[in-house]
């Protein structure tokens, strides 16, 4: 939740490993970067960017890997996999039945994010692996990502792999770099936010 919308909804999921960020409301887990030109029209007179914090919630439901995923109608079984590398939280909520993968921000048809202040390369390969593992035995036909354009199973396949390949010593080291500059400024950024 980078927009702070999450007690809108009557219920709130998320894995379990990003659940204390979401109590806590915090700005730099949850990467918000906000200024005043985003917003349309201020909540209130006086507000500003610069003093927004997410509002703390309370999830209604922990997920956890394997476990049924939330999901609107009765007769979609949807099965979590925790799929960390883009956060420590990513999951992928896959129907199985219906061979549809919803990616969330673990892919999507563009750059994948792993320079974040909790991205890590080693699990998103392993993540990226889980995902190729999908296609090589027919369990995903559609996907259904965050981000983009639907996609297929040989595209996934692709994204996959392209990651996995391209996750050598110079993509850590500029990736390290793009978390440090992210980091730094996320924490200026947030140090500027007062409390409500």
């Amino acid at each position: 939740d980078h927009s702070g919308g999450l007690q809108h909804f009557e219920e709130v999921a998320v894995h379990s490993a990003e659940a204390t960020a979401l109590l806590q409301g915090d700005n730099y887990e949850t990467v918000t970067w906000l200024s005043d030109r985003e917003v349309a029209r201020p909540p209130r007179p006086g507000w500003s960017a610069r003093q927004f914090r997410v509002p703390p919630i309370r999830p209604s439901r922990l997920l956890q890997e394997g476990k049924g995923g939330a999901s609107p109608r009765r007769d979609c079984r949807l099965t979590v996999m925790h799929m960390p590398g883009h956060s420590r939280g990513s999951i992928c909520l896959h129907d199985k039945d219906r061979k549809i993968l919803f990616s969330g921000d673990v892919v999507y048809d563009g750059s994948m994010i792993d320079w974040l202040p909790y991205s890590r390369i080693s699990d998103y390969v392993a993540s990226c692996q889980r995902l190729m593992e999908l296609v090589d035995r027919g369990l995903v036909e559609k996907v259904l990502p965050g981000h983009f354009n639907i996609f297929g199973a040989e595209r996934l396949y692709r994204l996959a792999s392209n990651y996995i390949s391209q996750a050598g010593v110079c993509h850590k080291i500029s990736t390290c770099a793009m978390r440090s500059i992210a980091s730094i400024a996320l924490r200026v950024t947030n140090s500027r936010i007062a409390s409500y």
